[in-house]
């Protein structure tokens, strides 16, 4: 299992599943001031259509090198 990392290590095109999980899609945007260190959050690419999702960063979950688990499911995202 790999090891949690700061929420300013997320790169574009990381993997983002729901608590249970499940693909929600990738990241596209990470929302947040690195100086301050303040994170505001995700903006989110989901399916094949490119539609956009906003996660709010209360709604982050663990983060590993490579994916993002959020604290919602991807039916309370919607």
């Amino acid at each position: 299992m790999a090891d949690p990392v700061s929420w300013m290590m997320i790169e574009h095109g990381w993997a983002v599943v729901d608590s249970a999980g499940a693909s929600v899609g990738r990241v596209d945007e990470v929302l947040g001031d690195e100086h301050a260190d303040i994170f505001n959050g995700l903006q989110v690419l989901k399916g094949a259509i490119g539609k956009h999702a906003y996660v709010a960063a209360e709604s982050v979950g663990e983060i590993v090198e490579g994916q993002v688990q959020l604290l919602v499911t991807k039916d309370e995202l919607d």
